[in-house]
């Protein structure tokens, strides 16, 4: 039984013990009373939840952030694509000098298999497992 579950316990006992002393011609007031601060505390209970649903979901947003703009993720792409050119000039002549023109294309089929690789990083679902989502019950 946590704090919040005890001080509930303390107004029931006090409602109730407030009942005995006024007699059933308040009883309807207690009553009242009673349950405006548990629909009080629901309230609260409820407002932490959706504050807290509200925040892992903007916590989502912005990790995932990279689908949703259409420019985001762009410096790493560009920076991909600007690396893999430079290294393929090297590439490409390690390639031609050791195997020809099978060795040229060779290498260039590895440069296009890495950026191919790099670029369905992106896409969704691609080697990752999904979460399931904890109950929603606990807080």
């Amino acid at each position: 039984m946590n704090t919040r579950d005890s001080e509930l316990k303390k107004e029931l006992d006090a409602t109730l013990h407030a009942r005995s002393e006024l007699g059933p011609d308040y009883e309807a007031a207690l009553v009242e009373s009673f349950l405006e601060k548990v629909e009080q505390r629901l309230d609260a209970t409820l407002d932490r939840r959706v504050r807290r649903h509200l925040a892992e979901q903007q916590v989502r947003i912005a990790r995932g952030a990279s689908s949703s703009h259409p420019l985001a993720g762009f410096g790493e792409r560009y920076g991909f694509g600007i690396i893999s050119l430079v290294l393929a000039v090297p590439l490409s002549a390690i390639g031609a000098d050791a195997a020809g023109t099978k060795g040229l294309v060779i290498s260039w089929l590895g440069i296009v298999a890495v950026n191919a690789v790099h670029s369905a990083r992106r896409l969704p679902g691609f080697l990752r497992r999904t979460e399931r989502p904890g109950p929603d019950w606990d807080d």
